[in-house]
């Protein structure tokens, strides 16, 4: 099977499970700082998976993941830079645009960058699980098995860290009192 596998596709695949790794350990954090900080390196692999497999809207993409990530925690709820980044964003797959196929990367930096600029906790986690799913699509599609792998395993890893925290409340609702999310501590 990996004899008729180029040797690009062969290295995206390697970039894939890389990503895999990371992605597994990030997601497994119910520290959002962490999660963020592990995302960027797990992008990085995607990125390079998406160029070795020449889906470029992707590789584009998530190459402004990169970016929104670091925006993301420094101007964290800024609807402006949000903004900025959408608008990015859509100028790159206008430019890089090759098929149907590249709506799902689209969707998946929409849901994923409103969910890192306005969200924490809980709901940040649904907003990245729906672009994983996208992105999951994304890899299928383009025949990453890593990738596809990779997403899969951060869906299903965000919904049981979304029920660690979802117990955490319930167990020590004083720590979560006044926090809009779990993950979030109330400032009082």
């Amino acid at each position: 099977m990996l004899d008729n596998l180029s040797h690009s596709a062969l290295a995206g695949q390697l970039c894939g499970l890389v990503a895999l790794v990371i992605c597994v350990v990030a997601f497994a954090s119910k520290n959002d700082d962490r999660l963020l900080v592990l995302l960027i390196s797990a992008n990085v692999a995607f990125a390079l998976q998406f160029v070795f497999f020449e889906s470029w809207t992707a590789a584009a993409l998530t190459g402004l993941v990169i970016v929104r990530i670091v925006l993301a925690r420094r101007y964290m709820g800024s609807k402006a830079v949000m903004a900025g980044v959408l608008l990015a964003s859509g100028i790159a797959a206008a430019f890089t645009w090759q098929s149907w196929v590249d709506i799902l990367p689209v969707a998946a930096m929409v849901l994923g960058t409103v969910g890192m600029f306005l969200m924490r906790g809980i709901a940040m986690r649904v907003f990245l699980g729906l672009a994983a799913l996208a992105w999951m699509l994304n890899n299928l599609l383009i025949g990453t098995i890593g990738g596809t792998i990779a997403e899969g395993l951060i869906v299903v890893t965000n919904i049981i860290t979304i029920i660690r925290l979802v117990r955490a409340k319930r167990k020590y609702p004083d720590v979560f009192e006044g926090a809009e999310e779990p993950g979030v501590v109330s400032k009082k």
